[in-house]
């Protein structure tokens, strides 16, 4: 089994920076693409300054599909239940046409209650309301007659225009905690796209299992397709890393907690809600990175990473979605991209020679 690479793109940003952002991660993905890269993902976040640099992945998708020409470009991920499916598929089918075939997308549910002025009455059943949004999404974007209600009484639409170019829209379902999540994803035939940042590598195992197992059970003729995204970071030198990625990796989980009331983060350290201040936040945020430098993200050197991504592997992991915008600079990315290539091909090597020796 070989191991992708592609590359996440989901920074907290302060305000009145945008148009630099963009141009780097333009300039990532276009170098992404030359070195062979598998995918870029681009996610969508609404009224923070987490992720406040993506309201919408299909309009940044449309300008990666300009200036790329054979990396896959997918949202990762889209709030399904706060868009119709129909607008959906047209945004999408845009993409796909102008990348030539190269679009996808992960669909999600999300989690924060202040999203959903979007759709305040499908926050109690967000779930269901994306695996629903999710079955018809499908059938558009296959030609399938669909019926909708219209002032009228019931509208069928027999097509959308645009066309897509694939016949079959590559589905990711993000989820992470909930098992059942990944059995539904099984089910329906989707991929998954994960993060180790909920859950730890045991549980990624077994949720794998549940996942595959639902896939066959429902008679999937593949295993479908477990992108795991980490932050990631590679250099020469594990010291300097760490040196180069902690402060950054600190104010960008910081930010996170901002999202966060102070009775979730009394609960992380088990004090009294009406106590917790700034130095409780940044001692949640320290042991927090502490937690990602050991087990949960991808810092290192070429070589120091290669027994974490050859144990997810052989958890049943096709992909590592690579997070670089975490807070290092536009440079330091840039010189970390060359590390992660390099890791890149010794897998890439892996799975050639593998394919040699069944075909020798």
């Amino acid at each position: 089994m070989s191991l992708s690479f592609s590359l996440f793109f989901f920074s907290s940003d302060g305000e009145g920076e945008e148009r630099g952002k963009y141009d780097a991660l333009l300039d990532l993905a276009v170098e992404a693409d030359e070195r062979g890269f598998e995918a870029v993902w681009t996610p969508e976040r609404h009224f923070h300054r987490f992720g406040g640099l993506f309201p919408n992945p299909s309009v940044l998708g449309a300008a990666l599909a300009a200036r790329t020409r054979r990396i896959a470009i997918r949202a990762g991920s889209i709030s399904l239940p706060f868009h119709h499916p129909i607008r959906v598929a047209e945004d999408w089918s845009i993409v796909d046409n102008l990348s030539g075939g190269r679009a996808g997308l992960s669909v999600t549910y999300g989690w924060h209650p202040k999203e959903y002025v979007f759709a305040p009455e499908l926050y109690e059943i967000r779930r269901e309301a994306m695996f629903e949004r999710l079955a018809i999404l499908k059938q558009l974007w296959r030609g399938e007659p669909v019926a909708f209600a219209s002032p009228e009484g019931e509208q069928v639409i027999e097509r959308f225009y645009p066309s897509p170019v694939q016949r079959e829209l590559p589905i990711w379902i993000t989820t992470a905690r909930t098992r059942d999540t990944w059995r539904r994803a099984g089910e329906v035939g989707a991929n998954v796209l994960t993060a180790l940042y909920a859950i730890d590598k045991s549980e990624l195992k077994d949720h794998i299992a549940v996942y595959r197992e639902a896939r066959r059970m429902n008679g999937h003729s593949t295993d479908g397709r477990v992108t795991v995204m980490l932050h990631t970071f590679l250099g020469d030198d594990l010291n300097k890393v760490r040196e180069t990625v902690r402060e950054p990796m600190i104010r960008y989980l910081a930010s996170h907690t901002e999202m966060y009331d102070d009775a979730m983060v009394a609960r992380e350290l088990r004090v009294d809600p009406s106590r917790i201040n700034d130095r409780h936040r940044r001692m949640v945020v320290s042991a927090a990175f502490e937690r990602y430098w050991n087990e949960s993200a991808l810092f290192g050197t070429t070589e120091t990473c290669v027994s974490m991504t050859d144990e997810l592997q052989a958890m049943g992991v096709d992909e590592i979605a690579c997070l670089l915008d975490f807070g290092v600079s536009e440079r330091e990315m840039a010189e970390s991209l060359a590390h992660i290539d390099q890791l890149r091909l010794h897998y890439a090597d892996l799975a050639s020679k593998e394919r040699s020796g069944i075909n020798g």
